[in-house]
């Protein structure tokens, strides 16, 4: 078997776990048989409805469900608050204190098998990569810095907001200032990507105009 066929490198995952990572691009029993007996962790992204039996019978575990929220620019629902502005030269130091504790919902942070603190490092990482190529974009809420957005091309790829500005209210203006900030940049179409069990990010989008597509189960294999 050729490695490079089937498994798809994790590089992110290999730093902060210091182990193999790889997203298997089929489930076929080939593939299957060969990453339960070699060291690593695995992910897999599968349909809904597709069956799982031979996933379980080879040691995959259910992680979490994606949805990609998708909008136009005609459909978005915009809420503007002069106390909201957008900066894009906030130092990689000063936004990535935003990322304690932001990504509970994270299928790392899910994965009984990986620790919290590497989970919180590959989203650091992750963080850092999109910083050094000018992609996040942070927003500040009364001269105070209250979120980041992480973003390529036509898509929100990784966001989070200070705790204390959690449950009240505000989100929709961070959000309403970064996607008019993307639509007025020439996108006709903004997507991103959220766990289903996040409901409170769900019920944002969809309140800003967002409708939902491409379902997918995350199922992990940890061989040590």
């Amino acid at each position: 078997m050729k490695l490079s066929d089937h498994f798809k490198p994790l590089p992110w995952d290999v730093v902060a776990f210091g182990m193999p990572c790889y997203e298997l691009a089929d489930v076929s029993p080939e593939v299957l048989e060969y990453a339960k007996n070699t060291p690593g962790h695995y992910t897999v992204k599968i349909n809904p409805l597709a069956a799982k039996g031979e996933l379980h019978a080879n040691g995959f575990y259910y992680c979490d469900s994606l949805i990609e929220p998708h909008c136009s620019r005609e459909r978005f629902v915009s809420h503007g608050n002069p106390a909201v502005r957008l900066a894009r030269d906030v130092p990689f130091e000063v936004v990535v204190d935003l990322c304690d504790g932001a990504f509970f919902y994270g299928r790392f942070h899910r994965d009984f098998n990986m620790a919290r603190e590497s989970a919180d490092t590959r989203y650091k990482n992750w963080l850092k990569q999109f910083h050094d190529s000018g992609d996040v974009i942070s927003v500040f809420y009364e001269q105070e810095l209250a979120a980041f957005f992480c973003v390529s091309d036509n898509r929100l790829m990784l966001h989070a907001v200070t705790g204390k500005l959690q449950g009240k209210g505000l989100a929709k203006y961070f959000w309403s200032v970064v996607c008019n900030d993307l639509f007025q940049a020439g996108h006709k179409e903004l997507t991103s990507s959220v766990s289903s069990t996040n409901l409170a990010v769900v019920n944002l989008y969809a309140s800003l105009g967002f409708r939902f597509r491409n379902a997918l189960d995350i199922y992990h294999l940890f061989v040590g």
